[in-house]
């Protein structure tokens, strides 16, 4: 029996045994679905095994294979949100070399334990924003920035940084601070409840092999915070705007600057010693 068709066997078995099962305390729902989604996944995997013409060390295959092979169920490689109405979104990834290493960026979505497992249809895009309000019923997702390096053909994860929001995934970029000449990977989420965006901004302030450091910065109505170099080291800080609103118009009443504290860990501000901020 060849290969893919033993794998699309499987995949039956998998799908009548699911079908067949029936749990009065729904305790094995969730390895029933954990079992089910692998093998769909694993057939995809195969499919697009047998139709890639240009394969290399680490590519995008390989990484969902990885992925599958060492991650809990209900982990999945993102993909970027559609650029047009009909094109298929292509994965979260960006590949890049420094110095004499050969790194891969990736979004990572990782399903809350003991819910169900997160689809990854509903984690991207405009839409998918408002799953932050009640996400248990489509699972809640965790979204992981993780940089993997490529060595012997084999992946080798030098960290991992949780994205602190749920859905409304967009895009990734690496981009350079300008003032420090740093490095950052900003990370755009859709945002329909502060109707504007996010950007999770993770700067490497010590160099790709370190944990980057974590800055928030966004837009929507009345809403906005800003990068800014406030108190000259060599992280960077924001201005956090505050808005007067009424039935006729909005406009900004004060900007209010926001630097690292390393002591505390914290973003700090001199206006008032009890504002903190986490990122």
């Amino acid at each position: 029996m060849k290969p893919l068709f033993k794998k699309l066997f499987l995949l039956l078995l998998v799908v009548l045994l699911v079908g067949s099962c029936t749990s009065k305390t729904g305790e094995g729902d969730a390895a029933t679905s954990t079992a089910k989604d692998e093998a769909i996944r694993e057939y995809n995997i195969d499919i697009q095994k047998a139709q890639a013409k240009n394969r290399f060390p680490c590519d995008t295959i390989s990484l969902q294979e990885y992925i599958l092979s060492n991650y809990e169920g209900g982990t999945y490689l993102v993909r970027f949100d559609k650029t047009y109405t009909f094109n298929i979104p292509k994965p979260a990834v960006i590949y890049f070399r420094d110095g004499n290493s050969n790194y891969i960026l990736a979004v990572i979505a990782k399903s809350k334990p003991g819910e169900r497992n997160i689809e990854a249809k509903n984690i991207t895009g405009y839409e998918s924003s408002f799953i932050n309000l009640d996400s248990t019923k489509l699972g809640t997702a965790f979204f992981f920035l993780t940089l993997f390096e490529c060595k012997e053909s084999k992946f080798e994860r030098i960290w991992e940084s949780e994205v602190p929001i749920h859905g409304g995934f967009n895009r990734m970029s690496i981009k350079t601070w300008a003032p420090k000449n740093i490095k950052y990977v900003e990370m755009n989420y859709e945002d329909g409840i502060i109707s504007g965006h996010r950007n999770y901004n993770f700067f490497l302030v010590d160099g790709w092999r370190k944990p980057p450091h974590l800055l928030e910065t966004y837009v929507g109505i009345v809403h906005k915070r800003t990068l800014a170099m406030v108190n000259n080291d060599k992280f960077p800080d924001y201005y956090e705007y505050r808005f007067i609103e009424d039935s006729l118009r909005i406009r900004v009443r004060d900007s209010i600057p926001f630097y690292w504290s390393e002591k505390r860990q914290l973003y700090i501000t001199d206006k008032n010693p009890r504002w903190f901020r986490k990122y």
